[in-house]
């Protein structure tokens, strides 16, 4: 036989067996993807926990003397009492809200303010808010009763999202627990992370890139969550103090709206018009409506601040991220968008950089 002949043999058993392994490999990796794809946000969840509280989590070992694992359980312990009691709160809050209402209506105090002659000169939306208004006062079971398919629709809407934020909850609640085990494991997870990472991109930039990776989930978890904490705190304690309806609640939407990277205004400014409408202009009213509407600024003063604070890319990188990863993969796209996008920042300049000096001496002396 022709030695030409024995290795195109050779070579083709090679390309069957090379076919074969990457084909057993491709099996193996889609039913590991399906058995696990089911917990994947909850992973995604903890690790994010994990790498935005470790930081604290070592200052506090520091300072208490005690183990990993003991610091990792007094943080989660921590945080859990202070979401339960939160949540505890905004219900009651809610609760009172709904029942206050109730009674208001049953004994026939229930009274709409008339509205302001000013709404009817708004542009676009006056006329019609002013008339639906004024029905409103004049005329209200009749109202209700006109637009009674799309109350019960926005009930039914509002009650499907309650449940699946109760049930985000309670993943929340696990994944923070998952997350206090991370962390008892940080150093050798940390260890890990490196070499993972290192073994896709190389020695030279593993290190790198995973401390990027970290620096900008904390970046994020500062300068998106704790912004709009903050803000609603603010505002939310200007509203307790005026004594708004469902202060608690309106907080929490606030802070949804900061997370999801909304204007507070779409708050603040119903609420101002409502505290105008009811207590008129006094002094009182016009000193809230100043540092409600101040208030729910803050987040443009504290974002350029902390948002790529630590993180060796530009901050509009870490926003765009930020703002496309909420948009198309939600409160977890939230974060993994501005990591994804910096990295791919960082590996986009470092190609640009790492080419041959030779050719582009020779391309400058074509030119």
């Amino acid at each position: 036989m022709p030695p030409a002949t024995i290795s195109e043999k050779a070579l083709s058993r090679n390309m069957l067996d090379v076919l074969i392994r990457a084909g057993l490999l491709a099996i193996m990796v889609i039913f590991c993807f399906r058995i696990f794809s089911p917990f994947m946000s909850l992973m995604l969840w903890s690790v994010i926990l994990a790498i935005t509280l470790y930081p604290l989590q070592r200052s506090l070992q520091s300072k208490l003397g005690r183990s990993n694992g003991f610091t990792a359980t007094l943080i989660v312990l921590i945080a859990i009492g202070v979401l339960i009691a939160t949540v505890c709160l905004l219900g009651q809050s809610l609760v009172d809200s709904v029942e206050g209402a109730m009674t208001m209506v049953k004994t026939g105090s229930f009274q709409i303010p008339l509205p302001p002659e000013t709404i009817a000169h708004w542009p676009l939306v006056g006329k019609l808010l002013h008339s639906v208004w004024m029905q409103a006062v004049t005329d209200l079971p009749d109202l209700i009763q006109k637009y009674l398919p799309e109350i019960k629709h926005f009930t039914l809407s509002l009650l499907s999202e309650l449940a699946g934020a109760g049930m985000g909850f309670l993943m929340f609640i696990v994944a923070l627990m998952i997350a206090g085990i991370l962390m008892a494991f940080g150093e050798s997870g940390g260890r890990s992370a490196v070499q993972i990472v290192s073994r896709i991109c190389g020695p030279a930039k593993g290190p790198k890139i995973t401390s990027l990776c970290t620096t900008t989930i904390r970046a994020v978890a500062l300068g998106v969550i704790g912004i709009a904490f903050i803000q609603m705190l603010l505002v939310g304690a200007g509203f307790v103090v005026m004594g708004v309806p469902g202060a608690g609640l309106l907080a929490l939407v606030l802070l949804l709206l900061g997370i999801m990277q909304l204007p507070a205004t779409l708050v603040t400014v119903p609420v101002i018009i409502y505290v105008f409408a009811s207590e008129g202009a006094s002094t009182v009213s016009v000193v809230f409506a100043i540092y409600v509407f101040i208030a729910g600024l803050v987040d443009n003063v504290l974002k350029p601040m902390l948002l790529g604070r630590g993180v060796d890319v530009p901050m509009p990188v870490v926003l765009v991220g930020a703002l496309g990863g909420m948009i198309s993969g939600g409160i977890i796209g939230l974060f993994i968008g501005p990591v994804l996008l910096a990295v791919s920042y960082q590996l986009f300049w470092q190609w640009v950089k790492d080419q041959p000096r030779d050719n582009v001496l020779d391309d400058l002396g074509q030119a």
